[in-house]
């Protein structure tokens, strides 16, 4: 078989079987029209199974859907930008006019409507709450420009029923596993009283209540001008290279230099490629110069935003001839010391010391409903699960309550009967504390000792930060229970001995959806996460993908002049949690153990969630008389399940 076949049947292929003649025959047809690549057809076909369902299986019916949606996908795009080209054609003609508006200086642009020139024909809910059968065909009555997306304005195709939860397939089966050799524990017959977690903040949460909307163009410049600045030390002091080797990629000169940038694109249309990929320079290293990268040799793996080291030469002026890649390194591993291992060690043990019961984790991430309902029934499952295994640790990420929700978004639903607030004077606090705030009192009642994590997202409708980074939500005001932590998004924390860092910001879609690979073979997931790690960001994609441009709903919301919070600080975490609407996984990355738990909830069913069991860090002789830190190896001591709910 050839290796494109070879590549089609690693991927889609269930294991020790190869994929049937006609189906390949028409894999191989898109991967010919569209001028894919194997790995770029799977991640094209895991988008659109997130679209169609969970049990959306690969067959030749699916096949000719999947090259169907692709093709329509393409016509859009072009159709999309010749009306694009064809306007701004218009635009250059003669002076912009407001004629017949009313709107003579253009203040009233995008609030109101503009008036048709024909006869006026009279529509009904134009201005009043959307009747059920506007709501059912997704029509909206905000300004133009600031519509949340809908069914007609995406061209999505049409949803399908949802699958009754009771009905759910495969519920409790494991998916993904690391360390299946280390046992599940047993759950005591008592819950513990006392939290068996102690969590210590390694972020300051308090640079987070900064003003959102109110970024200075100065001061987001300045942001990615010092990011490559640090960039290049980083790769002086790894490589231990003379600063002369330095050197500005945009001047003419046939030396070779090593040159320090950001990945860009020089189009702002379509996506980057190869031949469209450049390097942007800061002010100090190249006065801010771009300059076209040609990639002679070796492996690279780029996307818009990642800061680079490349070796190379710039002869004609036209463009930086890169000859070799230069590595850049992950931050070190946290280490503690042996005395303090010992002491939270001990809170593992049983109250005579004869047992020692390791940590149980469960890690969830939004959105926690279909788009059918707002049951949260996966959400309520977790919190079952969590109360029989008597669960140490809950870490939740938003969004709680998506505010592009269906039903959120058009206000057609009702609060439970148990929650006893009024539905017509009912606030989206009230909607948090009725479908969120309630089923985690109810578990934190049952265990009295558990420690919840709540983490937001740019998503939630609760939350007043509405740009990443993000602080936390307000306990007090959603009447969550003592035993809930609102944390930072992105944020580090210490947990016991290991250090877990965690952002619902969707990083993998977005770096997977713009990356630009060649010459590798490595697992596309662990790459993903490396990237990650290496970039010490936990976003390191600029710009993000434009709205307009996403199959799924994960806007990025950056406030720029605030991406500092954002970096990876001083060592890399011992867990990275990273939610994603991409395939569920977890490996281990340069000593990292790195979790996608997927979400607790699909459009159209039930989805994954994510298990840990953390046993104690067992020390050496040799370490205890050394006396000196030593490194978790969590990936080492810890089980790590990824569940169907």
């Amino acid at each position: 078989m050839d290796d494109q076949t070879n590549g089609i049947n690693e991927l889609f292929a269930a294991p020790n079987t190869t994929i049937e003649r006609d189906v390949l025959g028409e894999l191989k047809s898109i991967l010919r029209i569209h001028s894919l690549s194997p790995q770029e057809l799977f991640f094209k076909w895991e988008a659109y199974s997130l679209k169609m369902g969970s049990d959306t299986l690969m067959n030749y019916k699916t096949a000719r859907d999947f090259k169907k949606d692709l093709q329509d996908a393409l016509e859009r795009e072009s159709r999309a930008k010749a009306h694009m080209q064809s306007a701004q054609k218009r635009g250059t003609n003669g002076t912009p006019r407001n004629a017949a508006t009313g709107d003579v200086f253009g203040v009233l642009d995008g609030l109101v409507g503009t008036p048709s020139r024909g006869p006026v024909m009279k529509r009904r809910n134009d201005f009043g709450t959307p009747s059920a059968k506007a709501s059912k065909l997704n029509n909206t009555s905000s300004p133009a420009g600031d519509k949340t997306p809908t069914l007609g304005a995406t061209h999505e195709a049409p949803q399908l029923g949802a699958i009754p939860f009771a009905e759910r397939q495969n519920a409790g089966q494991i998916v993904e596993q690391l360390n299946g050799h280390i046992e599940l524990p047993t759950a005591p017959s008592s819950a513990p009283v006392e939290p068996r977690v102690k969590l210590k903040a390694n972020t300051d949460m308090g640079k987070f209540g900064y003003r959102p909307m109110a970024m200075k163009l100065s001061e987001a410049s300045e942001f990615l001008d010092e990011r490559i600045d640090e960039f290049v030390d980083i790769v002086q002091k790894h490589h231990q290279l003379e600063y002369s080797a330095f050197g500005n990629p945009a001047a003419m000169s046939p030396a070779q230099i090593v040159a320090v940038g950001r990945i860009a694109s020089d189009t702002s249309e379509g996506r980057m490629n190869a031949a469209s990929m450049v390097l942007e320079t800061s002010r100090r290293m190249g006065a801010g110069l771009r300059v076209p990268l040609r990639m002679e040799k070796g492996a690279y793996d780029f996307f818009p935003g990642k800061i680079v080291a490349v070796r190379g030469n710039n002869p004609s002026g036209e463009y930086f001839s890169v000859t070799e890649v230069l590595s850049v390194p992950s931050l070190l591993l946290p280490a503690t010391a042996p005395t303090a291992i010992d002491v939270h060690n001990e809170r593992l043990q049983s109250d005579d010391g004869t047992e020692t019961r390791p940590l149980n984790i469960l890690i969830g991430a939004g959105p926690y409903t279909t788009d059918s309902d707002l049951s949260f029934d996966s959400l309520h499952e977790l919190c079952s699960q969590a109360a029989e295994t008597k669960v140490d640790l809950l870490i939740l990420s938003g969004p709680f309550i998506d505010i592009e929700h269906p039903k959120v978004a058009s206000g057609d639903f009702s609060l439970p009967p148990d929650s006893k607030i009024d539905s017509s004077t009912a606030t989206l606090t009230d909607v948090f504390r009725a479908f969120i705030s309630q089923p985690l009192s109810r578990l934190a009642q049952t265990l009295p000792g558990i420690t919840i994590i709540l983490v937001p997202s740019v998503h939630d409708a609760v939350s007043k930060h509405i740009s990443w980074p993000q602080d936390r939500l307000n306990r007090k005001e959603l009447g969550l229970p003592r035993q809930a932590t609102c944390v930072t998004n992105p944020m580090t924390v210490s947990c016991n001995d290991f250090m877990t860092a965690v952002s619902s910001q969707d990083v993998l879609f977005e770096m997977q959806r713009q990356r630009v690979v060649s010459g590798l073979n490595s697992d596309a997931l662990a790459s993903l996460a490396r990237n990650l790690l290496t970039q010490r960001h936990y976003f390191p994609v600029f710009p993000p993908l434009p709205r307009d441009e996403k199959a799924l709903t994960v806007g990025a919301s950056l406030d720029v002049a605030y991406l500092k919070l954002g970096e990876i600080l001083n060592v890399s975490p011992d867990l990275l949690i990273l939610p994603s609407v991409l395939t569920p996984f977890v490996k281990v990355v340069d000593g990292v153990l790195v979790v996608n738990p997927g979400t607790a909830s699909k459009k159209r069913g039930a989805g994954t969630y994510a298990r840990l069991i953390v046993g104690p860090r067992e020390l050496t002789e040799d370490e205890r008389e050394k006396d000196e830190e030593v490194d978790h190896q969590l990936f080492n001591r810890a089980r790590c399940d990824i569940i169907r709910i």
